[in-house]
């Protein structure tokens, strides 16, 4: 059974990205040997969604490559420029839209999982919807004091487990109580 996973790193103060979308904080401290880890998170998933910002800085940083081979959902209402790579860009203005993009998401992740990868928005959205099952956020020893957050509003979590990597601590929530 598939479940949407938001998994993402955030800074102690609960902020994603600096003020102007940079990730460059996340840099500064040691994951130690997390590919392991990230490759077999990937093998569960079969889909992909992120906002625009996040899409953005996945091209620009890795020079237009894609490197994500399962279907990509990017929200946005912005003209972005295009990578090789199966990537739909869509708007879902209303919670009816957002349905019907997570429906057709769960039937191309066939059984496999879905990445929220980014946008505290977009996963926000998804838990007002009732779409959003889990959270596994690695939280740095870092504070940025303004950025774009972890998540913009009220949700409440129950911890699942807790977790530790040299400077990040990893907690996985499931949604809800």
């Amino acid at each position: 059974m598939s479940r949407t996973i938001y998994l993402t790193a955030t800074t102690l103060d609960g902020f994603i990205a600096d003020p102007d979308h940079s990730l460059e904080w996340l840099f500064v401290v040691d994951a130690g040997d997390h590919e392991g880890d990230h490759a077999r998170f990937m093998e569960g998933v079969g889909a992909v969604i992120m906002g625009a910002s996040t899409y953005e800085w996945i091209v620009d940083h890795e020079d237009g490559r894609w490197g994500y081979e399962q279907p990509s959902w990017v929200m946005t209402h912005r003209d972005l420029p295009e990578v090789d790579g199966d990537v739909r860009f869509v708007a879902a203005d209303d919670d009816a839209a957002l349905l019907a993009v997570h429906d057709e998401m769960l039937e191309a992740a066939a059984g496999k999982d879905i990445w929220v990868v980014g946008g505290g928005e977009l996963a926000a959205r998804l838990v007002d919807v009732g779409r959003l099952d889990e959270i596994e956020v690695s939280i740095a020893p870092v504070t940025l004091g303004a950025g774009k957050p972890l998540l913009p509003r009220h949700v409440e979590l129950t911890t699942l487990e807790v977790d530790r990597t040299v400077d990040f601590a990893h907690i996985r929530y499931r949604v809800g109580r």
